[in-house]
């Protein structure tokens, strides 16, 4: 790639130069988490200063849209948020943050109210699905996976963003964008004291803003690119390609801790094994409760959790009479939803069904269809433009045409097949490790609370929606408490060297060599299969890297500079990681964690969270029970 000169480069140059900000709520971070923290934090009297690296309108993984909203008791279900959160419990045997999905259950209604309020759709106002089995007529609210039990909403998502924006704004946040935040700052500039505010880049000019404030929340995403990472050959590499990690390198240099950073799974939807994300025919998800057919149009079956065959389109969105209710992506035996037959991959390969597999939108009820093609997809984040409307523009008839599936396409089953060592920390929508917290949401470090993915085992849009909400709330309230800190210039200076670094070489190490050379260390030495040897050599391998090749990196403009800094965060990431894989003498299937010196499966005495956190530089190992958060119901009441 042709780097730009400085005189190319269409912005401002303001490199080394530090506007100051004062706050009493700082949110890292302007995604859904970030939006909704920074709203209840002002709406709860407090000054609000977002830094956001994209444009907040759009910005984060559920920025662009959503299709659904997940696990919310509501009036018009019997459902509790003891059992939403059980489902999920249960499917992972225990390996669930109860905790910040307990807070989300309990606030997720409230908070689609208000996202209602401020402008967001949530209803059938315009009543193009009047009728629908899966629509209460009094309310106009639409349901998903189960109609009988009414927890799981369909939603007009692409609404949404610009509403928290605009409510934001009126709010009188203050919005940085295209800032990169790169690091927090503590009491004395010591590691482990109370956090007091932080750095942020900006990705254009090149200039640092030190922000002050009297409590922070940490809203950005997860880690990512750590095992799989090339922008040119594969396209996108991750299911969320453009995420690093950044907030979680920032909060393990100020010494926050962190648990399930051990946690990987096989990367079957990125590094070019998968096909576009929602965009071929399939029953799950957004497609749910689609029609599948064979080559010759001999219909696949679908069965409930006991393998009845269910005879209609109808009986796919309720639960079986022994079930309670029906979870979103449920593996756990009471709670799994209908799905197509699970012996599927078998009986195509005796002859039984012709690949390939179609979605047989045509067949469907017109009600049902519509859902799917322009409600669901019409929604989703990844669909609106690069799906519905190209598809559409393509020639692409949902009423006369089938759309060719994925499942089976070149003998793989639903994921295409991918080697053990492509993995990710928590593909897509699932789990990933994070920053412990306790009931109030805030972190390990006094004046640091997190929110959404930043949260440990954090998943969907209704979760970071409700836990925002909840932590920008918490973090007004703190602030209101306590004096602010005073920013200790050696911390900011040290800062200011370390990012800067980059733009004093010409012509030095690329980021995404950078990326790549990183990836191929945690493939060799933090794969599917591991242990202690491998994992030390791996460390050995990142230090390296760190003191010898992190000096040579370069960078020619803002732009490249935050995609550097980026990197450097991934390589931090990937410490995280090695260090917890170190720390966990067990392996577990729950957690794809398997270690050769170690081979049992989930042993009882390893059925537990693995913490790590960093005092005065040095890795400190501990742990906590998987019920670390005691009464659920009770702990939220005394502290809500």
């Amino acid at each position: 790639m042709t780097k730009l000169s400085r005189l190319e480069w269409p912005y401002p140059i303001r490199y080394e130069e530090e506007t100051l900000i004062t706050t009493d709520v700082l949110v890292l971070g302007g995604g859904i988490a970030g939006c909704w923290a920074a709203i209840n934090a002002a709406r709860n009297g407090a000054t609000v200063t977002i830094i956001e690296k994209g444009a907040t309108i759009r910005s984060g993984s559920g920025g662009s849209g959503c299709d659904h909203w997940l696990n919310t008791p509501n009036p018009y279900s019997s459902i509790t948020a003891e059992e939403c959160v059980a489902w999920e419990y249960e499917s992972n045997n225990g390996y669930c943050n109860s905790l910040s999905r307990y807070i989300a259950a309990r606030e997720s209604y409230a908070t689609l109210l208000e996202l209602e309020q401020i402008g967001g759709k949530i209803r059938d106002i315009d009543d193009k699905f009047k009728g629908a089995n899966f629509r209460d007529e009094k309310t106009k609210f639409l349901f998903a996976y189960d109609y009988q039990n009414k927890i799981h909403f369909r939603v007009w998502g692409t609404t949404f963003k610009p509403a928290l924006y605009n409510e934001c704004k009126r709010l009188g946040v203050t919005i940085l964008d295209r800032t990169m935040a790169t690091s927090l700052l503590t009491d004395d500039g010591r590691q482990g004291t109370r956090v007091i505010g932080a750095t942020g880049l900006n990705t254009r000019t090149g200039e640092l803003y030190v922000v002050k404030s009297k409590a922070t929340i940490m809203s950005m995403s997860r880690h990512s690119r750590n095992w799989v990472f090339s922008s040119e050959l594969i396209g996108l590499s991750q299911f969320r390609p453009n995420i690093t990690g950044t907030g979680y390198a920032m909060a393990w240099r100020a010494g926050a801790a962190f648990t399930e950073m051990e946690k990987s799974q096989r990367g079957t939807m990125s590094a070019g094994t998968s096909y576009p994300s929602y965009g071929t025919g399939n029953p799950f998800n957004t497609w749910m409760p689609c029609t599948i057919v064979d080559a010759n149009g001999k219909e696949i079956p679908w069965v409930d959790h006991d393998g009845n065959i269910l005879t209609n389109i109808s009986e796919r969105s309720f639960p079986s009479p022994n079930q309670k209710f029906a979870g979103e992506r449920a593996t756990a035996y009471q709670y799994k939803r209908p799905s197509i037959i699970p012996d599927l991959e078998e009986r195509i390969k005796k002859g039984e069904f012709t690949l390939p597999l179609y979605a047989d939108l045509p067949s469907m009820p017109e009600i049902e269809r519509r859902a799917i093609w322009g409600l669901m997809v019409g929604n989703e984040a990844r669909t609106r433009i690069p799906i519905l409307q190209t598809y559409t523009e393509s020639g692409f008839d949902p009423d006369k045409d089938m759309l060719q599936s994925y499942i089976m396409l070149s003998g793989a089953g639903f994921f295409e097949a991918t080697l053990p060592h492509i993995r990710t920390a928590g593909e897509g929508p699932g789990d990933a490790g994070g920053l412990a917290v306790d009931w109030d949401l805030k972190t390990t470090l006094d004046g640091l609370y997190a929110a959404g993915d930043s949260l440990f085992a954090g998943n969907y849009h209704y979760h970071a929606a409700a836990t925002g909400r909840y932590a920008g709330r918490k973090a007004a309230e703190y602030s209101k408490r306590v004096r602010s800190g005073e920013i200790n210039r050696k911390q900011v200076e040290n800062e200011k060297t370390r990012i800067y670094a980059p733009i004093k070489k010409r012509d030095g190490l690329d980021w995404k060599e950078l990326n790549s050379v990183l990836c191929r260390i945690m493939q060799n030495y933090c794969g599917e299969l591991k242990n202690e040897e491998l994992l030390t050599i791996g460390l050995t391998w990142l230090q390296d890297i760190e003191e010898n090749e992190i000096p040579k990196v370069s960078a020619a403009n803002p732009h490249i500079l935050m995609r550097t800094l980026g990197v450097m965060d991934i390589l931090t990431c990937n410490q995280i990681i090695v260090h917890s894989s170190l720390a966990r003498k067990a392996s577990s299937s729950y957690l794809g964690f398997f270690r050769l010196d170690y081979p049992d499966i989930d042993p009882p005495e390893w059925h537990k969270w693995i913490t790590v956190h960093q005092e005065k530089d040095k890795v400190v190992v501990g742990e906590m029970p998987l019920n670390f958060h005691g009464s659920l119901a009770e702990n939220y009441e005394s502290h809500k």
